[in-house]
């Protein structure tokens, strides 16, 4: 093995795109990024769609998918396309879990909790017709529906799109023997969806609104989302949580023999929700009462930890990662990230893994994320990450180092142009750190990104004359993908995330895993 050790950057969120306008990776400060694309071997690489194991080209990547891919080399059915093929091939419905939901809600009602739209990150607004039509061909009476608001991997104010959608559809199926309704929602970045345990009162906040029905009340969700929009001009990810009532009562609490279901797919923004249903002993908040209910997500949000119990779909099960390769030959691996992106060095890249592979040769550090809107400090916590990674590479103790910058990603979805541009800048500066610690070693640094999302930051006007609103989704643009320090050429032809394994493979001196994509280098 060569006594050259890799580090690899992942910029989170930062894709490429010619275009000038709101792109704020092209127009940042960036002079590190732009020096190593000017003098380095690069190429760009693919980080969405087919590449990742999503349905078609025109799915947008995930840092999730993201890290699956570059951790294991290979491209595994991932997030919507796993339920659509057990959806379509009706699998999920013949499961032990599905039944025994439909069992539990008898004398009760079904209860569907995800985010509604058609974004395919999360969550699908099909999936959730699709459960909702066999619930009631397997004779569930009553259905409710808390409906989380997106904005933020579709337009930021397309949510009554959704919803006048998810009306018209249970307009059609309800009948003299079935009911289903919306019960309470708001936006994702209100209630119910953080992740990482970075915002403990987000769930709090859901659990009242879904479970106990606490909250500001109106007849619909439509009055609702209206309501908030005239009175705060929010966009749809931090419209306030609402309760749908009737005659001053909520329509959709949920009680003692019901049955739930979170229909998001993905797993971060789903884990802390699924241990408020399924935790006896639970402590992160008063949920003054614990309805005895039967909890499924779409599922399995982390095997290792077995969140949630119960779940409709099996995740990929992914072999033979990279993590995995390198303890077999005796590497000693460092991975570091801030809160918002630890669990992508981690668990994501080590194939939905909460468990390292070897205690002796792997170490993990997660720096504290700040609980702030990120664009009040678009900086997060690059410096105090560059701190550690820079004292590791250093210290000589590791053969492999990686790391994820989250604020191309996470301030981009704000949607606040100018923070994002502080933002990539900041990924930037503590990049040329990054590269002093790296020539000091005699090491090679890689560079890359897991999707876009900094790239685009406005929607394309509808009408000529329009301003342009903030765009606050991933992008299907490429990303960069960098070698400095090591005399290498690019090999011929179209790579994505997967083909990154092997490249960390061959640079560090060894044959590359016959399982994987071939690497990106020759």
């Amino acid at each position: 093995m060569t006594k050259r050790p890799v580090v690899l950057v992942v910029m989170d969120g930062v894709g490429l795109s010619d275009k000038e306008f709101g792109n704020a990776v092209k127009n940042a400060y960036t002079p590190h990024l732009d020096k190593l694309m000017s003098t380095c071997p690069n190429t760009a690489i693919r980080a969405h769609g087919l590449s990742v194991g999503l349905p078609s080209d025109g799915d947008m990547g995930n840092s999730e998918v993201g890290h699956n891919a570059l951790g294991c080399g290979q491209i595994y059915s991932q997030g919507a396309k796993l339920v659509n093929e057990s959806i379509e091939s009706g699998d999920i419905f013949e499961t032990d879990t599905w039944k025994a939901l439909v069992n539990k809600c008898a004398n009760g009602k079904m209860h569907f909790i995800g985010l509604l739209s058609d974004g395919n990150v999360h969550s699908h607004i099909n999936h959730l017709f699709a459960l909702i039509k066999r619930a009631k061909a397997d004779g569930v009476k009553e259905v409710r529906v808390h409906a989380l608001l997106d904005g933020r991997d579709v337009p930021e104010t397309s949510a009554l799109i959704y919803v006048d959608q998810l009306e018209e559809f249970l307009a059609s199926v309800n009948d003299e023997n079935f009911h289903a309704c919306v019960a309470s929602g708001g936006g994702r970045m209100k209630i119910t969806m953080d992740r990482y345990q970075a915002n403990w009162p987000m769930v709090e906040a859901g659990w009242k609104t879904h479970v106990l029905g606490e909250g500001r009340q109106f007849a619909s969700a439509k009055e609702a989302i209206e309501t908030y929009r005239a009175e705060l001009g929010v966009i749809d990810q931090d419209l306030p949580a609402f309760v749908i009532a009737k005659d001053g009562q909520p329509v959709g609490t949920i009680e003692d023999g019901d049955s739930v279901i979170l229909y998001n797919f993905r797993g971060d923004r789903a884990q802390e929700i699924s241990l408020a249903f399924d935790e006896e002993n639970f402590d992160k908040f008063d949920r003054v009462r614990k309805p005895d209910v039967m909890y499924a997500g779409m599922l399995q949000y982390d095997g290792d930890l077995q969140i949630p119990k119960n779940f409709l779909v099996y995740p990929p099960r992914i072999k033979y990662t990279l993590s995995e390769f390198l303890v077999n030959k005796g590497v000693k691996s460092y991975a570091i990230s801030e809160t918002q992106k630890y669990g992508h060095v981690t668990y994501f890249w080590n194939g939905n893994n909460s468990q390292k592979f070897s205690e002796e040769l792997e170490d993990w550090v997660e720096v504290k994320s700040d609980v702030v809107p990120f664009e009040e400090r678009p900086w997060m916590k690059s410096a105090e990450i560059t701190d550690l990674l820079v004292e590791a590479i250093e210290s000589n103790k590791y053969d492999f180092y990686r790391t994820n910058y989250p604020n191309g990603d996470m301030v981009g979805h704000t949607g606040n142009y100018e923070a994002t541009l502080i933002g990539v800048e900041a990924v930037d500066l503590n990049l040329g750190r990054v590269m002093k610690a790296v020539d000091k070693v005699n090491g090679i640094l890689i560079v890359t990104a897991d999707h876009g999302n900094a790239d685009e930051m406005y929607e394309k006007p509808k009408k000529e004359g329009d301003a342009p609103k903030a765009k606050t989704a991933h992008t299907l643009n490429k990303v960069p993908f960098i070698i400095y320090g090591a005399d290498v050429e690019i090999a011929e032809g179209e790579f994505g995330l997967a083909n990154v394994a092997a490249t960390v493979a061959k640079l560090l001196g060894f044959e590359p895993d016959e399982h994987w994509l071939p690497a990106i280098i020759k």
